[in-house]
């Protein structure tokens, strides 16, 4: 892709958000005020606003390979303090995505470098599940399996810190896990029984 390219797209941008209102910028640089933190995976192929049908400044967004949420990961973990303490929202998502190369990269058993100390959180999803997923003979089902367990768990870190713990029990945030179809275009929401899974594990996560 030529770079010239972009400028020249940003061009036609500004153009036609400016002939649909002239005061579309000035409203923009006034204020964010989101009501969804979206955590997903940073693969070219999956832009968050779009496939959502959103517009800048309706969704705060945070992305990275294989839509991770570790707690030693001080970028994902300001954001998210930062949405729930000052931008207040009210639901977080994380949203992972089929044909993930980061969850199909932590399936091999190979020395992938400096991805490796990221990929292993992965690898420690299977290894909670690893029952479940090694009982799943065709290897594309338990890809998806496996992006789906991964969402799970990503979201249970997410409950695992104060600042959600905290606005959980002072006003209404909900934390949603989902997954985008990129063989489809859909976005499917998990439903997730976070009751259930934390039933047994909250006594040692709980902090507020």
């Amino acid at each position: 892709m030529d770079i010239k390219y972009i400028f020249n797209q940003n061009r036609e941008w500004i153009k036609k958000k400016l002939e649909q209102d002239p005061d579309y910028f000035k409203k923009l640089s006034r204020s964010q005020t989101p009501k969804v933190l979206y955590i997903g995976c940073s693969d070219s192929r999956v832009s968050a606003e779009e496939l959502m049908g959103v517009s800048p400044g309706e969704v705060f967004v945070h992305r990275n390979m294989g839509n991770m949420i570790p707690n030693t990961d001080l970028n994902v973990m300001s954001v998210i303090n930062y949405a729930v303490t000052s931008l207040q929202v009210d639901h977080i998502v994380v949203c992972g995505h089929y044909e993930c190369n980061g969850v199909k990269a932590a399936l091999k058993s190979e020395d992938l470098g400096i991805l490796n100390p990221w990929l292993r959180n992965i690898r420690d999803v299977y290894r909670l599940h690893k029952k479940e997923l090694d009982a799943i003979t065709d290897e594309q089902q338990r890809y998806d399996r496996l992006v789906e367990l991964n969402v799970q768990e990503q979201c249970v870190n997410v409950i695992k810190t104060a600042e959600v713990q905290k606005a959980c029990r002072e006003r209404h945030l909900t934390i949603h896990g989902w997954v985008f179809n990129i063989r489809t275009g859909e976005l499917i929401d998990l439903k997730i029984d976070f009751d259930k899974i934390l039933n047994e594990i909250m006594e040692i996560y709980h902090i507020i």
